[in-house]
């Protein structure tokens, strides 16, 4: 029976993947986060942004395909007194469906197939948090296809209004910044 990306993940949490951080882009703009409304953390491993949201006030989903990391982030919620609705699901199977979340989340994964369909899933004006690796970043998944080109996410998400990018490639002093990094915030217009 072949290994699916399920017994990976499943793997790797297992063996002890620590404790995550959330992602710069959220946590640097936390400002932009509506007052109320429902949030996912898609791919979210230990649920790092999903905790964030949660903390707000945020109705939070958190989905991964990991059994053990939905396990994990269950226990880690419960211990920080937080309402989580974590849930183990194939997300190239069952995207989130259109207009059902006010702000979605998703760091260091990427699928291009998958970008119609986040941007679908967000109601009007809600807000769609994106953080992962570029092509010249030396971090991430050896398959530069699960990587981001230049300037990728603003034209691959046409619909959404661009409210913050951020892309350093290989400007400056490379020991300063966030290299490798991309970090995108959309809009779906109201």
């Amino acid at each position: 029976m072949p290994v699916t990306d399920r017994d990976r993940w499943d793997a790797r949490y297992r063996d002890g993947i620590p404790q995550q951080r959330p992602c710069a882009t959220l946590t640097g703009h936390l400002h932009l986060l509506p007052a109320r409304g429902r949030a996912l953390d898609l791919a979210c491993g230990l649920g790092a942004n999903a905790r964030v949201l949660a903390a707000v006030g945020l109705d939070t989903e958190a989905w991964d395909v990991s059994p053990v990391a939905i396990g994990r982030l269950q226990a880690l919620a419960a211990a920080e007194g937080l309402t989580i609705t974590a849930t183990a699901c194939d997300l190239l199977e069952t995207p989130p469906a259109p207009q059902s979340f006010d702000v979605i989340v998703v760091a260091y994964f990427f699928e291009r197939a998958l970008l119609p369909a986040l941007a679908a899933a967000l109601r009007p004006g809600g807000l769609l948090f994106y953080e992962t690796f570029t092509q010249r970043s030396a971090h991430g998944p050896s398959n530069p296809d699960w990587k981001l080109a230049d300037n990728e996410l603003p034209s691959a998400l046409p619909g959404l209004r661009l409210r913050y990018y951020r892309d350093e490639q290989d400007a400056g002093d490379p020991e300063l910044g966030l290299r490798g990094i991309a970090g995108y915030i959309g809009q779906r217009p109201a």
